[in-house]
C-alpha cells in the first residue's frame, strides 16, 4: 500500500485532474507508478511527464537499450514496480530474457550486441561511481553517437527520478502481483 492518500475523480483538483487526462490520452493510455505521487503535485507531474514521453517513447535509443538502462536503474534502486513493469516491456522490445535475468541477479548479462553491453557498462559506473571513464565514454559514444549517449544520460536520470519516487511513497506493484525484489 502507498503511503499517499488515493486520488478518485471525486477528490482531485481541477490542476489534477487536467493533468490526469493529458496522460491518460497521451501514449501510457492510463496512469499508475510515480504518476499516481506526481499527480499530488500536479505542476510537477505536468513537467515530469513531458520528459518521461520523451525519455521512453521518442529519445534516440532503440526501444530494447533504453530498456535496458531501465532495468539497471530499476536494480540499481531495487524498485519494485519500475523492475516489474519494464521487465515485459524490455522483453516485448526484443531484449533476450537471459539479459534480463542476469541484470535482475546481478550478474554480468549474455549480451548480443556491443551496444548492449556498451550501455550496461556505462549505467553500472555512472551508479557505481557517479562518473564514466573515457574509455567507458568513448566506447559509449561509438556505438550510440553523441546525441544517443545524451539521450541515454536522460533516461538514466529520469527513471532514477521514477525510481526514487517510487520507494519514497511505497508505490506497490499491482495486487496479486509478486514483487521482484526481496525486501
Amino acid at each position: 500500500m502507498s503511503r499517499l492518500p488515493d486520488l478518485t475523480p471525486e477528490t482531485m483538483t481541477e490542476a489534477q485532474r487536467a493533468i490526469h487526462d493529458k496522460i491518460v490520452s497521451g501514449p501510457r493510455g492510463s496512469i499508475s507508478g510515480p504518476f499516481l505521487a506526481w499527480l499530488h503535485s500536479p505542476e510537477f507531474a505536468d513537467r515530469a511527464q513531458h520528459l518521461g514521453e520523451y525519455a521512453r517513447f521518442d529519445s534516440a535509443l532503440p526501444t530494447e537499450l533504453s530498456e535496458l538502462a531501465i532495468l539497471v536503474t530499476a536494480h540499481h534502486w531495487r524498485a519494485q514496480f519500475e523492475w516489474w513493469i519494464h521487465a515485459q516491456t524490455a522483453e516485448d522490445a526484443g531484449l533476450h530474457p537471459a539479459i534480463i535475468a542476469a541484470v535482475h541477479a546481478g550478474e554480468d548479462p549474455p549480451f548480443t550486441s556491443d551496444a548492449q553491453r556498451a550501455v550496461y557498462a556505462f549505467a553500472r559506473e555512472m551508479y557505481a561511481t557517479t562518473r564514466v571513464s573515457a574509455e567507458t565514454y568513448d566506447d559509449t559514444v561509438s556505438h550510440l553517437g553523441v546525441e544517443g549517449t545524451v539521450d541515454l544520460v536522460g533516461v538514466l536520470g529520469y527513471y532514477a527520478l521514477v525510481s526514487m519516487t517510487l520507494n519514497a511513497f511505497e508505490m506497490p506493484v499491482p495486487e496479486g502481483e509478486d514483487p521482484p525484489f526481496a525486501e
